[in-house]
């Protein structure tokens, strides 16, 4: 068996170890600069399932997943933003229309940097962003209320509902323009640093030529649901590092369930995507957030009262752990997830004494 790693994963490792890991209690608290992003750009990690024949990697799912565990475990943030990218990619790549030509390559050779404004499209059938017909292109009206990557992002891919139950996507340009304004960066609990806005689209205008998929709501929903079923890698990635910080005696224990829950996950990813098996990846992806949870909270006791610092690694990695139980969240996995929090076992009952 081949054993040596795929060149994004070394390279993962080395922006992790040098640049990083080193920078990422200053950039929690001030933000993901720009340096970051070129070096991602550098580091050819745009491109990992982009097509070789645009020049970009086109390496399996698992190398994907490998460096986005290695990113997010070295600094949420920088890893939130570049991750919207492989999204906008993925859908070039399946596209037959005009704007793949114009930009599935420098997407794929990291010359530039997409965001993604699309999860709102979840909320149906509210429509917070509208889509209609205006001349020769499109007409955009309304609200996305995240975006995040707001001044590193250089195109974004933006996605409404027309009046007849299409989704429609299209690329803008990443900034403020006519029909498109940003509000002040968002202030959260976690990953402030990677420059989160909501957008007011009132007539924004983008050219058919702009567009990258327009298709049906429902079979649009269909593959979306999918892909939500399965657990995010930040999660392991993210559990990871919390355990770097335990002593071998208490990070054993989580370091057996935290592998076996991930081969688990990882399995099932790698499986046709079908409603098959669908309630199974919901609870290892529930499974999953508990040993994230445990390993976080793992490494705040064991950092005690300097755990609380915002210079404290331990406390920003219990704050990331935070954000990944929400993002990406459904009403199916929200509830898939709250109940297996009530099916907790409880510590510490009087009949168990």
């Amino acid at each position: 068996m081949d054993l040596t790693p795929h060149p994004l994963v070394v390279r993962a490792r080395r922006l992790a170890t040098d640049l990083l890991v080193p920078e990422a209690e200053r950039v929690d608290q001030e933000g993901v600069p720009a340096s970051h992003i070129e070096a991602v750009k550098r580091s050819g990690l745009l491109g990992v399932a982009a097509p070789a024949e645009h020049g970009g990697w086109g390496a399996p799912p698992a190398v994907l997943r490998e460096t986005a565990e290695i990113l997010a475990g070295a600094c949420c943030a920088t890893w939130f933003v570049q991750t919207q990218h492989h999204t906008p990619v993925q859908t070039l790549a399946r596209s037959e229309l005009p704007v793949r030509d114009r930009l599935l390559g420098p997407l794929s050779r990291g010359e530039l940097l997409s965001g993604v404004a699309y999860a709102h499209l979840r909320s149906y059938p509210r429509r917070p962003v509208r889509v209609r017909r205006q001349g020769e292109g499109w007409r955009f009206d309304g609200t996305v209320p995240w975006y995040t990557g707001w001044g590193l992002n250089d195109v974004l891919l933006l996605a409404g509902v027309t009046d007849a139950d299409e989704v429609l996507f299209a690329f803008a340009e990443a900034r403020e323009q006519p029909g498109l304004r940003a509000s002040a960066p968002m202030r959260l609990a976690a990953l402030t640093a990677a420059r989160t806005v909501s957008l007011e689209l009132d007539g924004l205008w983008l050219p058919a030529e702009a567009v990258a998929l327009r298709t049906p709501y429902t079979r649009w929903a269909e593959g979306d649901r999918l892909k939500t079923l399965l657990t995010n890698p930040a999660v392991f990635g993210v559990a990871q590092a919390a355990l770097s910080l335990l002593d071998d005696e208490t990070a054993g224990p989580l370091r057996s369930r935290l592998a076996d829950v991930r081969r688990r996950a990882y399995a099932l990813a790698d499986l046709p995507a079908s409603e098959a098996r669908a309630g199974e990846r919901l609870a290892v992806r529930a499974e999953a957030y508990e040993v994230l949870r445990a390993a976080t909270t793992a490494a705040v006791v064991a950092g005690g009262g300097r755990a609380m610092a915002l210079t404290s690694r331990a406390q920003r990695l219990a704050r990331e752990g935070l954000f990944l139980l929400v993002q990406g969240q459904t009403a199916e996995s929200r509830a898939a997830h709250l109940r297996a929090l009530g099916e907790l076992p409880a510590a510490g009952r009087e009949e168990d004494r």
